[in-house]
């Protein structure tokens, strides 16, 4: 798989001093989805805004398909199509004509059979002549993909697309998503919701502060990261740990003195979990069942940035 993206020691200074981005580096995979986490204002939207060649960079390199966004501008924007936050559409338009539009403004020749399939893709097809000023809120993100998508890009960014939106419909938009990257396209996605991260990406980059805190595959990330939780439900409940126990092992108690958690790491041996069942027993308290838990990404995240 070849890096369609490639990003090099790019920053962002503004007038006023402000560094939105500092020495980003980062290859993107032709046909992955990576999702781009971060607090506001840390620099996600920035940094998508350069690569699609709406902001200039203050330094560094970006090649789209092997293409300086800067030097051959027009090949490397022909490869990306953008959902920026903001609708912005023609509110008395109609759905087929925006995605006509936004097709011929990219040079393309007109073809009614890939408009057809896009709006079945997004499944706006039976609104197809419909006015934009018609459809509910989530119809109209829709409509912003099918925008970005009329000139058969190689590569689209997702900027917030569910900002909004239910979750039945957002999980409509996850399937789009999805065969989208069957297809073949590459899909940069930045979103609050950590569950759509978790849901939908190959890999999970962490932007804090204008810096890439880090660039993982999902499920990497999750084992590599994520404290591991063993949880003994007690056949009584209690009101403390017992001593010895609680000075040999990490131990809290949860849901009422119900629970008796042990938190470990990956690294951790079974025969520590053994160790503890037996000295679990030998304390006197007694479990009706054990289960484990390793940290979602959430966890991760806010586990990252507040560091």
């Amino acid at each position: 798989m070849s890096a369609i993206i490639e990003i090099e020691n790019l920053s962002k200074i503004y007038a006023d001093g402000f560094s939105a981005l500092s020495g980003i580096d980062l290859s993107i995979q032709e046909g992955e989805i990576i999702a781009l986490l971060g607090p506001n204002g840390a620099g996600k939207t920035t940094l998508i805004s350069i690569v699609c060649g709406i902001v200039t960079p203050t330094s560094g390199v970006v090649r789209i398909g092997g293409h300086d966004i800067v030097r051959d501008y027009r090949a490397a924007r022909s490869l990306i199509g953008l959902v920026p936050q903001e609708l912005a559409t023609d509110a008395f338009e109609t759905v087929d004509a925006t995605l006509k539009l936004s097709r011929g403004m990219f040079g393309k020749a007109p073809n009614q059979a890939y408009i057809d399939k896009v709006l079945r893709d997004i499944s706006l097809h039976d609104k197809q002549y419909n006015q934009i000023i018609t459809l509910s809120g989530g119809m109209k993100r829709r409509v912003m993909i099918g925008k970005a998508l009329a000139h058969e890009p190689r590569i689209l960014f997702l900027d917030e697309p569910t900002a909004g939106v239910d979750v039945e419909l957002r999980k409509d938009m996850w399937q789009v998503v999805r065969r989208l990257r069957d297809e073949g396209v590459t899909i940069i996605l930045t979103t609050h919701y950590i569950e759509e991260a978790e849901e939908m990406a190959d890999r999970i980059g962490v932007i804090d502060r204008g810096k890439l805190l880090l660039v993982e595959n999902k499920d990497a990330l999750l084992r590599k990261l994520g404290e591991k939780r063993l949880l003994l439900q007690l056949m009584e409940p209690v009101t403390q740990i017992p001593a010895g126990l609680a000075s040999a092992y990490p131990l809290e108690l949860s849901n009422a003195g119900s629970t008796l958690v042990y938190t470990y790491d990956k690294h951790s041996e079974s025969s520590d979990i053994a160790q503890l069942l037996d000295a679990v027993e030998a304390s006197g308290l007694r479990f009706r069942d054990l289960e484990t838990r390793q940290s979602s990404l959430e966890e991760i995240f806010v586990g990252l940035v507040s560091k």
